[in-house]
This record gives C-alpha cells, sequence and structure tokens, in this order.
C-alpha cells in the first residue's frame, strides 16, 4: 500500500479498551499514511472504564503501530485528556520521538497552533468527575447498543444510523454546550495571539472561522474514532479533515473552504511503560 506523505496528523478520543472504539478501521488508516509528526489530542487509551478482560488484540495493536511510527521517525506527541489524566502525572517525559505533555504550541508555517484536549472546559469533570464518569459508562453502553441495531438494519439492507448522534443534535441544550465549548476555545486563542486552536473531548469533528470583537482564529476538532471515525491533517500549509470511509479515507473540509517493524531500544522502552500503565 503507497502511504501518503503528511505534515501533521492530529487524532483524539480512540478510547481504546472500550467497546465503541473502531480500532481496525483506525489501524488501516494510520497504514494509509507517513505523517511527520502524530498529535494524539487525549483520550486515547480510556483509564476511566478500562478492564482487564477487555482490551482486544486490534486494540493493543494500535499501540503498537503509534510506537512503531515513533521508532522510524515520527514525532509522536501524546497530549493527555480527562480520560487518561492519569498520565498527567509523567507529564514533560520523553523517550525518543515519543513526548507526552498537556498542551501544545507549534509554529505552523508563520502561525501558532494551540493543541490541547479540551476537557478543562467541561464543568461536570472539574466539579463532578463521579457524573461525568457514569456518563462515560453510559456512553458506552449506548455505543454497544447502537452497534447491535445497526447489525440488525444492515441484515435488513437499510442504512446504519447514530443514535447518540440523533439525541446530541435533538436537545438543545447538548448542542448549545457544543457551541459555547467551541467560542470559549476560540475566545482564549484569540486572546492569547492563537492563529489556530485544536481541540477534541466533544466528539465533534469541525473546521470553522470564529470571531470576536477582538479578532478571529480557525477552530479545529479531530473528533473521535467511537462514532465519527475523523481525523486531522496538515499539509502544504492547509488544514483537512478527514473521515475514514471503509478502506479509504474521504477529505471533508480544508480550510481553504472556510478562508477565502525495525523495533529500536527506545521503542522497547516506550512499549514497556505503556503495558505497565495499562496493567494497573
Amino acid at each position: 500500500m503507497k502511504k501518503r506523505t503528511v505534515d501533521i496528523v492530529v487524532i483524539s478520543d480512540v478510547h481504546l479498551g472500550t467497546f465503541g472504539c473502531h480500532a481496525k478501521e483506525l489501524l488501516n488508516y494510520l497504514n494509509s499514511i507517513k505523517p511527520r509528526i502524530l498529535i494524539l489530542n487525549g483520550d486515547i487509551v480510556d483509564i476511566w472504564q478500562f478492564r482487564k478482560r477487555y482490551f482486544p488484540k486490534p486494540h493493543l495493536k494500535i499501540i503498537k503501530k503509534i510506537i512503531t511510527l515513533a521508532s522510524k521517525g515520527t514525532e509522536v506527541i501524546y497530549i493527555t485528556g480527562n480520560h487518561d489524566e492519569m498520565l498527567r502525572k509523567f507529564s514533560d517525559t520523553t523517550m525518543g520521538n515519543f513526548k507526552l505533555v498537556d498542551k501544545l504550541v507549534l509554529d505552523l508555517d508563520g502561525k501558532k497552533a494551540w493543541f490541547f484536549h479540551g476537557d478543562i472546559f467541561d464543568a461536570s469533570i472539574q466539579n463532578a468527575k463521579w457524573l461525568a464518569k457514569l456518563g462515560g459508562w453510559g456512553y458506552d453502553m449506548l455505543i454497544l447498543f447502537n452497534q447491535f441495531i445497526n447489525w440488525f438494519l444492515l441484515r435488513m439492507g437499510k442504512e446504519k444510523f447514530s443514535l447518540s448522534k440523533k439525541i446530541k443534535n435533538s436537545v438543545k441544550k447538548a448542542v448549545k454546550y457544543i457551541n459555547d465549548f467551541e467560542q470559549v476555545a476560540a475566545d482564549l486563542a484569540i486572546e492569547n495571539n492563537y492563529h489556530y486552536v485544536i481541540c477534541g473531548h466533544i466528539h465533534q469533528p469541525q473546521i470553522t472561522k470564529k470571531s470576536n470583537k477582538n479578532g478571529s482564529c480557525m477552530y479545529l476538532n479531530s473528533g473521535d474514532w467511537i462514532e465519527n471515525l475523523s481525523a486531522l491533517e496538515y499539509h502544504d500549509k492547509e488544514w483537512k479533515l478527514i473521515t475514514y470511509q471503509n478502506e479509504d479515507t474521504e477529505t471533508e473540509v480544508s480550510t481553504d473552504d472556510i478562508e477565502d517493524l525495525d523495533i529500536s531500544l527506545e521503542t522497547i522502552q516506550a512499549s514497556f511503560a505503556i503495558n505497565n500503565l495499562i496493567k494497573k
């Protein structure tokens, strides 16, 4: 398979270790690209809902693929999220091409880009973590139930549909939360003179221009690998939002539309560290 060369790839909200994770599809996507930088923008391993009895081989293959990319020259930057917040005690750790951080700022062709997961804006996580964890468990069960329904729909020759998307789009409060999240992130980026702000967390892939009285910026969200199967790619000074389609990828939105296995010692060490974290 010929791999596409990409300057930067951003994925988030993979939730390895949960029923809803589309690990096989993500592995196909990662096998189709050759990124210079891979940014894992939070909630990659779902430590909140981790079960020793459920961590399938495709999920483990994602970890091995990421380690292999790092061993072959890709700079891998893991930004912690709320579901993998236990990793924050190891923030600012570097092992070869692998780096663990809480946030990231990059200069992209003279424009500052601010990367972070986005859970700092979530009041339920800041003030009632148990409620957020319960909601995460309920979401996982909803996704599992949705997969069961879609299995029947496909056998009947009908199209699949997403229960959680339908709920989110029909509940005004959920829609307002998403809009507020995007605007707050953009306002902070504008205040700090960032041209791009790149988040995850809300499972809502997006590239859009946001403005306020002080200026404007580009807000980007990499979506997730539960429902949307999406990623962000930056190449030739342009951002694109990618969604996985079977064994191919399809470009949906770009910034132009909006604005006129050789395993090294370092790889073995990284693998050992990640496996220890999963087993705890």
